[in-house]
């Protein structure tokens, strides 16, 4: 494990024999091999599957019961030098009570039992006829000459992994009102076990998987759930050894059903420790724990689990589209509500023909339609100057007019011409001052625009743009309401294509489909045989790689190194290991310098799980250092 990750496994043994116990073990040691040849760090099996969870009546003979803690011994000598944590389950007779528990070793040592706190007494399950309700209060047992830990209340919690904490429940605890999972989280369980033996039926297994995910949700945590299979007995049920592995709401593995198979995946401690703290949800009860420590070695290993190229596009195109229609209704319901407050029936838009101000345009005209507005009472205004082609040119004016906009040209060259001579700027010098004069005249025009025509003016900017600080400061910057502001670019485009894609006007669409094919650029230098000249994306970076650094920045709090380390494998073929680091290096730089800008934003919908508003997730110092996050990407080069 490194950078938080924890390779993690759920088996199913391959063969499950009803009551025999050795030939059980034996399995269950060949899937303790198998999890160790992949590198696991903790193994989760089966409730009960030391004996197989249908035994029946057979659960009270003594010679079951004793057979099973002589299989704990073997399973202890077979773990014994491995630093895996191992869960596995078996009946444990104590006080002439019987119970049916969960036994966590380590190392050869058998650090506690974890009884089941709910025993289910109906439909298919009659584990009151042998079992009884494990107590919060833990107690000391002997367990094979050891004393051990047995108890509900007991967080396995490794000391040289201050954020890896492991809870147990058995089965039926997390189908009960009131799981012991929520409270093992409460008090510090960052990863949850459950040892199951779950019956099938018809259509159970999304049910199970849809609860598992929640579960891991609510809780913030890594949930890891080990079924019972084929072996067992089928006299009344059927088992099908569903192992499914979550963290916070999403599946990370799941094995297929009527196969017992083994689920492997990375969770991530980090991700799951800085997602309590953001909530702040996460204050111990008064229940009373006991903390069993243990150490493992911290190396780090091959990951697993994917990290996808665009974090904030869905890969499923039947979800991507209903989240693309999706966000142009909230992008829509949002400036209604603007409109509708102050009584504005007047929008104002520079248009230049780019993808933000495409989008932002389709947002007012829609939000126009459900207002019940004429569109012509919305302004689009190019403004043409020193960078314009003609080809961003045109789909401004197409677009526009295609939308029933009312079209406006102020050409702003004299005027930008005529700031140049009054502060004394050679108008051959192409630099930050020549282009931000550009930006700025551009704004005064759209707020006076608004200013005349009782309008707003309505923001194009994104949150990439946003986040890099690529906005020019009371310029492009500044606006009444900003659409986009909660949208990155690579989403953007997205939405434009799906747009287009599901508009019935062939013209429209071809207009949509050559702005989505138009380099991104803000246009302010002079073009180079009438194409564009200033690309955006080769003086700032990518922007699939700085949507990729900002949604596990800000969203997940991955420390720099560990952005880099995971970029590289998700960009490899793509971006080189020195492309990667000079960008994200530009990132971290350009994100702390242009924090100024975000402090001012105007007022915008929050769109997704990332935003920047300062009234919002993102309260930050616009004078705060980067010098931290920049040392830690530097001492990856020596």
């Amino acid at each position: 494990m490194n950078d938080g990750f924890l390779k993690v496994a759920a088996a199913t043994p391959t063969k499950i024999v009803v009551a025999d116990c050795q030939t059980n073990t034996d399995y269950i040691i060949e899937r303790i091999n198998e999890a160790l040849g992949l590198d696991a760090k903790l193994l989760v099996l089966p409730e009960l599957c030391i004996t197989a969870y249908t035994c029946e009546d057979l659960f009270s003979q003594s010679t079951l019961i004793n057979a099973a803690l002589e299989s704990i011994k073997r399973i202890q000598d077979a773990t014994l030098d491995t630093d895996m944590l191992v869960i596995v389950g078996l009946p444990f007779a104590h006080q002439s009570t019987l119970y049916n528990v969960a036994a966590v070793i380590h190392n050869g040592r058998l650090l506690g039992l974890v009884p089941k706190s709910s025993i289910p007494n109906h439909a298919e399950a009659y584990e009151g006829r042998h079992f009884a309700a494990g107590s919060k209060t833990v107690s000391i047992v002997n367990i094979n000459g050891e004393e051990v830990p047995f108890g509900t209340n007991i967080l396995f919690r490794c000391k040289n992994i201050p954020d890896f904490i492991l809870g147990v429940e058995i089965c039926e605890d997390v189908w009960s009102p009131m799981p012991p999972s929520i409270s093992h989280a409460l008090n510090g369980a960052t990863v949850i076990a459950n040892l199951s033996a779950s019956p099938e039926m018809a259509g159970k297994d999304k049910y199970r998987t849809d609860l598992i995910k929640n579960q891991s949700a609510r809780i913030i945590s890594a949930y890891i759930y080990a079924d019972t299979g084929e072996g067992e007995s089928t006299t009344d049920l059927v088992f099908s050894g569903h192992n499914i592995i979550a963290e916070n709401g999403t599946i990370l593995a799941e094995t297929e059903q009527y196969y017992n198979s083994i689920a492997i995946t990375d969770i991530d401690l980090e991700r799951i420790a800085f997602e309590r703290r953001r909530t702040g949800n996460f204050v111990p009860t008064g229940d009373v724990y006991t903390f069993v420590d243990f150490e493992m070695n911290n190396s780090e290993c091959m990951l697993d689990r994917p990290f996808a190229q665009s974090p904030f596009v869905p890969l499923d195109t039947d979800e991507l589209n209903d989240r693309c229609s999706e966000i142009f209704m909230l992008q829509t319901m949002g400036l209604k509500k603007r409109l509708s407050h102050i009584g504005c029936k007047t929008a104002v838009i520079g248009i230049s023909g780019g993808l933000d101000s495409t989008l932002a345009l389709l947002v007012t005209a829609n939000t126009f339609d459900h207002m019940m507005l004429d569109r012509s009472n919305i302004i689009a205004v190019t403004m043409p100057c020193f960078g314009t082609t003609d080809r961003t040119y045109n789909n401004a004016v197409e677009l526009s007019k295609k939308l029933g906009a009312t079209f406006k040209e102020v050409r702003i060259n004299k005027a930008v011409l005529q700031h140049f001579e009054d502060i004394g700027h050679d108008k051959d010098v192409h630099d930050l001052t020549f282009e931000n004069a550009q930006a700025r005249e551009r704004t005064q025009v759209l707020m006076d625009i608004a200013g005349s025509e009782g309008g707003i003016v309505i923001g194009t900017g994104d949150l990439s743009e946003l986040a890099l600080g690529w906005a020019t400061y009371n310029g492009d910057h500044m606006s009444m309401y900003g659409v986009n502001g909660g949208i990155p670019k690579t989403l953007i485009r997205h939405v434009v294509r799906y747009y287009a894609d599901t508009c019935e006007d062939d013209e429209l669409k071809r207009i949509l489909l050559d702005v989505l094919d138009t380099p991104v650029s803000p246009e302010l230098l002079p073009p180079k045989d009438g194409e564009i000249n200033q690309k955006t994306e080769d003086i700032v970076g990518p922007y699939e790689l700085h949507d990729y650094f900002i949604y596990y920045a800000l969203r997940f709090g991955y420390s720099p190194k560990k952005i880099y380390r995971i970029a590289k494998e998700s960009f490899a073929g793509i971006y080189d290991d020195a492309t990667i680091y000079k960008w994200l290096s530009t990132f971290y730089r350009r994100f702390f310098s242009q924090q100024f800008k975000r402090s001012c934003l105007p007022d915008g919908p929050k769109i997704g799980s990332v935003g920047i508003s300062p009234r919002g997730d993102l309260r930050m110092p616009s004078d705060a250092s980067a010098a931290l996050w920049l040392r830690e990407l530097e001492n990856l080069l020596d």
